[in-house]
């Protein structure tokens, strides 16, 4: 592999590494599987894409986290106030997203940034700017979830119970932790579109299992589960999985393979602890 091809992979890793840290919330801090980010990806993007195309492309990854979190508010509602199952809820909400995109993109399929400003025209090196943002976001979760309101959300995750019974406000929390998630999840989308030059409806597809890929693949790395750590894991293993791809391409694998092979590494990890307590059984 050339330089560039591995310059290219980080890039795209630490784009991936903000959508890592927007899953991170909602599946390891509320522990909700939220199938909204394939949908709040996709409007992050079209929103960025939207505002870029009109000369605002700072404005445009701006308002594509304020897009997302409105887009996990609407989730966060549906769960809370109606009463839907979590999971249901997100596909919900990721169902009507992708009329919602479209409308946002004025109906049409993609659109096209190419000869146009954006952040990635203005700064003078990539990496160095994608690096910055990956850990200024991480560093920022890790203050807020330091905070009384972060150790709150947090704890609504661990036991909902207990929280109730110390007089929290479960449902606002979720709003919160919902919001953030997916603003999140939609700034990696406005990112991507501002970096390969264009927003296309389904370019969120497969992403809920991208981030986790990026989740579980860091976490194999660093042990630890304090906070700290476990945002440290998601840029570092999103960045891995992004270089683990890239040699999987260069060894032939076909591109069309790529979402199956992240769906059966996820699978296989996720079901680890299990199949270990399993076999411990078994031998006691």
């Amino acid at each position: 592999m050339s330089v560039a091809i591995i310059e290219r992979a980080l890039e795209l890793g630490l784009i991936f590494s903000v959508l890592s840290l927007g899953v991170y919330i909602s599946f390891r801090v509320l522990n909700v599987p939220d199938l909204t980010v394939d949908g709040s990806f996709t409007t992050g993007a079209a929103v960025c894409a939207v505002c870029t195309l009109n000369g605002h492309p700072f404005l445009g990854l701006l308002l594509s986290f304020l897009a997302g979190g409105i887009c996990g508010l609407v989730t966060a509602f549906l769960q809370t106030k109606m009463r839907i199952h979590a999971l249901l809820a997100g596909i919900l909400t990721m169902t009507g997203l992708y009329s919602i995109n479209l409308r946002i993109m004025s109906g049409a399929p993609n659109i096209a940034l190419l000869n146009t400003d954006s952040l990635f025209t203005m700064v003078p090196f990539t990496l160095g700017a994608l690096l910055l943002i990956s850990i200024a976001s991480g560093i920022l979760l890790f203050v807020f979830f330091k905070t009384n309101t972060g150790l709150m959300l947090r704890a609504s995750g661990d036991n909902e119970t207990m929280v109730k019974s110390s007089s929290i406000n479960v449902d606002t929390m979720k709003f919160l932790g919902m919001a953030l998630s997916n603003g999140f999840v939609a700034l990696s989308g406005g990112l991507l579109a501002q970096y390969q030059n264009f927003a296309d409806v389904t370019g969120g597809t497969g992403m809920m299992v991208l981030g986790l890929a990026g989740i579980i693949i860091g976490e194999a790395v660093i042990r630890k589960r304090t906070i700290g750590f476990g945002l440290a894991s998601c840029i570092l293993g999103a960045c891995l999985y992004r270089l683990l791809y890239t040699i999987a391409l260069q060894f032939g694998i076909p591109a069309t393979d790529m979402n199956l092979m992240s769906a059966i590494l996820v699978a296989l990890t996720i079901s680890i602890p299990y199949l270990k307590a399993l076999k411990e059984k078994e031998n006691a």
